[in-house]
């Protein structure tokens, strides 16, 4: 029976990947070199230190350890200035409605991010009285694929995976909502996120009883 929702941040509540991509693209173009936004793509669900990693990648950069801290950390102040100014009117459409619905039904809520930051914009938004748990990066230490972030929100819950639906818009989320043993919701293009148990395009006019239909069929 399901008892639980467990949603990441970017993507599925809000859109801070353009905010993730400025403040990434701003250090790259100061490093000497740029990226797409369809590169950008690839550091979804991405931990920070391991995002700088791909991002050097692409500049053909080999930098010590100590300056990659001090390059992540310079990265990062750019995107706190960046998502200080958010405003609940950018909570994705269809979502407030959703959550409102959950919480009629009983339906316990738990953010589960990478984000290190994922608090703050929680509390930017106006959300994050609603959630009972949120875990990011401080409290998960291996990025997904790995299930390490779910796991703690249902361990936190009191809750088995099989209890909770997990709804991402990577597909490394998705795949470590399946590793973990929760049901999956993908919120994006099936192309990408087929391997869930349901895919849906966002939250407009979604309501919980179609998603049970849909994981359990």
């Amino acid at each position: 029976m399901i008892q639980a929702c467990i949603f990441d941040l970017d993507g599925v509540i809000v859109d801070t990947a353009k905010y993730h991509f400025q403040a990434w693209r701003r250090l790259a173009n100061e490093l000497g070199f740029d990226f797409s936004e369809a590169d950008n793509e690839q550091l979804k669900g991405v931990s920070r230190m391991e995002s700088l990693d791909i991002i050097l990648s692409w500049g053909g950069l080999a930098v010590p350890e100590v300056q990659k801290r001090k390059l992540a950390e310079r990265k990062n102040e750019w995107y706190k200035e960046l998502i200080s100014h958010m405003q609940p009117d950018e909570i994705l459409p269809g979502v407030p409605a959703f959550l409102q619905e959950l919480q009629q039904l009983g339906i316990r809520l738990a953010l589960g991010s990478a984000s290190k930051n994922a608090g703050a914009v929680m509390q930017c938004i106006g959300l994050a009285q609603q959630f009972e748990v949120i875990v990011d990066g401080h409290l998960a230490t291996r990025s997904k694929p790995d299930p390490q972030v779910f796991l703690i929100a249902a361990e936190a819950m009191g809750l088995l995976p099989g209890q909770c639906i997990v709804f991402e818009d990577a597909e490394s989320g998705v795949e470590a909502a399946l590793r973990g043993g929760f049901y999956a919701v993908g919120v994006g293009s099936p192309a990408v996120l087929g391997k869930a148990h349901w895919v849906i395009p966002g939250f407009e006019g979604l309501h919980f009883q179609e998603v049970l239909r849909h994981i359990q069929a």
